[in-house]
């Protein structure tokens, strides 16, 4: 009896969605939890959370102390609660990330399981977890990862709804695709809507089902969503410059990502990430690698099995109108990042879980030689990790703590990637099933095992911590003024160093060299922080690269370095009356310096004239 208790444990501990979920959480640890915050964008979300955490108003998230209205403030909230708790590290403020990943796979998965099958299930899980795109919005800290997880969920509603034949069940599916809906609009405003509501309008379409757009399960939500958004706007309109914040979060930051509109220059969002026709398409490869050719092969079979009777394409119908509508849209949009393509994934991720099926019961020549392409790009992504690997441990080896556990944890991994690509490469031909099982096993290891010594030691090129720590240190008691920063720039001082400074912002022009001229005359002991253009570099060959590395960043255990060959060249310096205090510079990273007063020339000293 107890022999067959312990059989029955082992087999579910060793079920598919068991191994799935194993791999898909050591995954998500390694690139979420260890590893510090990285530029772009990580530094000021960063700031906007740890700020959330003890600010008073909580309506309106802001930078340095200074309303940021470009997103709604839920990720935020979510954010702030470990970070007061345990404190501003990075993996602390990743921490509702792994909540919004397992939503994200849950979400996909039970999609996947309603329409395709139970199998299906775990292959739309794992396929929107590994998406190159997915799991970038995965492991980084933005409102990204929570949008997706909402628009996941809702998805599964507007699924459900949309094909229910009974009344109930109908709203049940819509107001659970309103609230998930709601609290993705909390996360980053209307855009939570475009692929959902896509969804449902190209499926009456496609299907000629138009009475579906008129029911009224489909609008009673609303009114979930009106409380929930409605009641956030009420606090904002209420707060300090109600009106002139809901203008930025609704006018400039939605209207102004489509097309130019009549603002300010730092409020005008069309002009940074500028679109260009084709964008999407040409990028699109490597948003769904390494499943690039595993989707084409989807759209193979989809196209051909185009005629099969309606319930049995409900799957490809779904996928597609959660997805190419979305990339139209977005490829007609004066803005384009790759992110923004990030909630149209779970239809892809619906399409490739039902070929997954299909091709596991009637596999064709061309589903095999996808599965061997994969499995070719995969030990491609080997070899390059290890040129990687080989670099990085050359250049960084006499810094490292652990050169065992580099060492060790890289060959491993790569080895067991290698094997796990070439088992997929040699059974595909007969064994389809354990072909896609071996190639999702070979990259997720490439994510545990070498990714995670690569996140090691691209953290020192990312320590701007220690450089925002070591400026405090040689400005203790002096005011600071920063000259013309970025967002990183503002949020790392307002973080590590000091959260009351003087702002002047950029651009760099005769009116701001002026005013940072008067206003360090005025507090004569201010100390200017300016990023410098490029990296440090150095004279002279050395012995060996990592001789050569150590040299060229000449970091510091305080993350601060002179530059040993010459000071850098501000153009604007002199006209300020300013000159080099210190500088600062990481590995492969940025480049800041400390300006102050030049001294003030004296007099020469002349004998009176006399008689001798």
């Amino acid at each position: 009896m107890w022999s067959g208790k312990y059989t029955a444990l082992l087999k579910r501990f060793l079920s598919p969605i068991a191994l799935i979920s194993a791999a898909l959480l050591l995954t998500w640890c390694v690139g979420m939890l260890a590893r510090g915050y990285w530029t772009p964008d990580e530094p000021r979300e960063a700031d906007i959370a740890w700020r959330m955490s003890w600010q008073g108003e909580k309506a309106v998230p802001s930078l340095a102390g200074e309303a940021f209205c470009e997103k709604p403030p839920l990720a935020y909230w979510l954010a702030a609660v470990p970070i007061r708790l345990i404190g501003a590290q990075a993996w602390a403020a990743r921490l509702p990330n792994l909540l919004y990943a397992m939503i994200t796979a849950l979400g996909v998965g039970l999609l996947a399981r309603r329409s395709a099958g139970g199998f299906a299930a775990g292959v739309g899980a794992a396929a929107v977890s590994t998406f190159l795109l997915s799991y970038q919005v995965a492991i980084w800290l933005a409102t990204d990862a929570p949008l997706l997880a909402a628009v996941s969920i809702a998805l599964l509603g507007a699924y459900r709804g949309f094909y229910a034949t009974e009344s109930r069940d109908r709203l049940l599916g819509y107001l659970l695709m309103h609230a998930a809906l709601g609290l993705g609009f909390l996360c980053k405003s209307a855009v939570a809507w475009m692929v959902p509501a896509m969804a449902i309008v190209s499926l009456a379409i496609w299907e000629r089902r138009w009475r579906e757009l008129l029911r009224w399960e489909l609008y009673l939500g609303l009114l979930l969503q009106a409380a929930m958004i409605l009641t956030w706007i009420g606090f904002v309109y209420l707060g300090p410059d109600g009106v002139a914040h809901l203008k930025v979060f609704f006018w400039n930051n939605l209207v102004g990502r489509f097309t130019r509109i009549d603002a300010p220059n730092e409020l005008q969002y069309a002009t940074a990430h500028r679109n260009t026709p084709g964008k999407y398409l040409i990028e699109l490869p490597m948003y769904l690698a390494p499943w690039t050719l595993l989707v084409i092969a989807a759209l193979r079979r989809a196209w051909l099995q185009r005629r099969t009777p309606l319930d049995g394409y409900r799957p490809v119908r779904f996928a597609l109108a959660a997805s190419l509508p979305s990339l139209v849209i977005l490829s007609m949009a004066a803005t384009a990042r790759n992110i923004y393509f990030a909630p149209a994934l779970p239809g892809v991720a619906l399409l490739l879980a039902w070929w997954a099926r299909e091709a596991s019961a009637s596999p064709d020549r061309w589903d095999v030689r996808a599965l061997r392409a994969t499995a070719a790009l995969l030990m491609l992504g080997v070899i390059a990790f290890a040129a990687a690997l080989g670099m990085i441990g050359a250049d960084a080896w006499n810094s490292m703590n652990s050169r065992t556990d580099f060492v060790l944890i890289s060959a491993v991994g790569l080895i067991v990637a290698t094997s796990f690509a070439v088992r997929a490469w040699a059974v595909a031909r007969n064994q389809v099933l354990r072909a896609q099982w071996s190639l999702f096993l070979a990259y997720c290891t490439l994510l545990v095992g070498p990714a995670s010594q690569v996140y090691t030691q691209v953290d020192t090129w990312q320590d701007l911590a220690s450089i925002a720590r070591a400026m405090e240190r040689d400005a203790a008691g002096k005011p600071l003024i920063l000259f013309a920063p970025d967002e990183t720039t503002r949020a790392i001082i307002d973080m590590y160093a000091r959260t009351t400074v003087d702002l002047i912002p950029g651009p760099i022009d005769a009116a701001a060299i002026e005013r940072l001229r008067t206003d360090a005359q005025a507090a004569p002991q201010s100390l200017v922080v300016v990023q410098l253009p490029g990296r440090g570099q150095l004279r002279g060959a050395l012995s060996s690269p990592a001789q050569r590395l150590a040299r060229l960043f000449g970091l510091r255990r305080d993350g601060s370095a002179q530059l040993p060959d010459a000071a850098p060249r501000l153009p604007w310096a002199d006209a300020a009356q300013l000159q080099l205090a210190r500088s600062y510079f990481l590995p492969n990273g940025r480049r800041y310096a400390l300006l102050e007063l030049q001294p003030k020339p004296t007099a020469p000293l002349v004998e009176p004239r006399g008689s001798e």
